[in-house]
């Protein structure tokens, strides 16, 4: 079963108040869009020992808010819509998973740090204007660093059968699928110097794409893109979730709430180091009750979907600081 799926219907039931060890055999009438077979297989995943904690942990999460004076105040729901794994419409900011009473929006981050998963044209050239998780088409490896890409390919290619083919972008799905399973356990030998230029050409060129869009944006383009990384949208919503240490439960602030009480400094990017190309980015905010500054950081690692060679890169953005101090994810209180 669907990590994903489990936690976050088992956070619904939590708000509804049901306890998941009763094992009912069809969704609640309150509980909606959850189809018959999806619920039948997270019943069945109930008992599982290696999933109770997590279970358990989504369950409380569910009681709390139902509990907590910001969102239901000890109110028993009268409906949680899920809205499960597709993709909303329109140009969705807050990642949301459950709806409470039409009203109260609320998304599960279980023991990922993950905010955005894009193409990086969408992140780096179109700032994320226009929806989230869309995807292109083109190879950015190939588009931003084509020296590095062609003499990584031409160091991996006859390993895996394609020495007479000098572009693999050129090859069906197919087979570069193929070539994705051969790739598989790791780089032939020769490929590491050629693997550790493509990083570092990729990471410095998306890191220039980034700010050079910013800069073309013009004023509030940054403070915007900050709101974007850190999924602030047009509404307040709640996350409820774990890390490696302890609960989740935060209430995250619209652009309005959070002008409120933080003054945007600055957002800067830098290539990353590590064994992909990556991107850092770090906000520095200014706390408006104190005159604190406050720091938010984060990377983003740029790496193919699908296997080497393959689908074409995705650029997955990580919040590396721990939620209780990004400015504008208060506690569920």
């Amino acid at each position: 079963m669907d990590t994903t799926k489990l936690t976050e219907i088992a956070t619904a039931l939590g708000v509804l108040g049901y306890d998941p060890s009763l094992r009912l055999p069809t969704p609640p009438p309150e509980l909606r869009n959850v189809p018959g077979d999806v619920y039948l297989d997270i019943v069945e995943t109930w008992g599982d020992p290696e999933r109770t904690p997590l279970v358990a942990s989504a369950w409380e999460n569910g009681r709390y808010f139902a509990a907590a004076h910001d969102a239901l105040r000890g109110r028993r729901a009268r409906l949680v819509e899920w809205t499960g794994p597709t993709r909303p419409p329109g140009d969705e900011v807050a990642p949301i998973d459950l709806r409470v009473d039409h009203v109260y929006l609320v998304s599960c981050k279980y023991r990922s740090r993950i905010t955005v998963n894009a193409s990086p044209h969408h992140l780096f050239d179109r700032l994320l204007t226009g929806g989230y998780g869309r995807r292109g088409g083109n190879d950015w490896y190939r588009q931003v660093a084509p020296r590095a890409f062609a003499d990584l390919w031409a160091a991996a290619a006859p390993s895996v059968g394609r020495g007479d083919c000098s572009d693999p972008t050129s090859l069906d799905r197919a087979t570069r699928k193929i070539v994705a399973g051969d790739l598989k356990s790791g780089w032939p030998d020769g490929c590491a110097e050629a693997y550790a230029a493509l990083c570092s050409d990729v990471s410095a060129a998306s890191a220039a794409r980034w700010q050079e869009a910013l800069d073309v944006a013009g004023s509030g383009a940054a403070e915007q893109m900050l709101w974007r990384l850190l999924r602030i949208g047009s509404a307040p919503y709640f996350v409820l979730g774990a890390d490696a240490h302890e609960p989740v439960r935060r209430r995250v602030a619209s652009p309005w709430d959070w002008r409120q009480a933080y003054r945007f400094r600055s957002l800067e990017f830098a290539p990353g180091g590590g064994g992909q190309p990556t991107v850092v980015w770090r906000a520095r905010v200014r706390r408006h009750d104190d005159e604190a500054e406050l720091t938010v950081a984060g990377h983003v690692e740029i790496r193919w979907s699908h296997g080497r060679f393959s689908g074409p890169p995705e650029a997955k953005v990580y919040l590396d600081t721990p939620p209780a101090d990004v400015p504008g994810y208060w506690p569920l209180r």
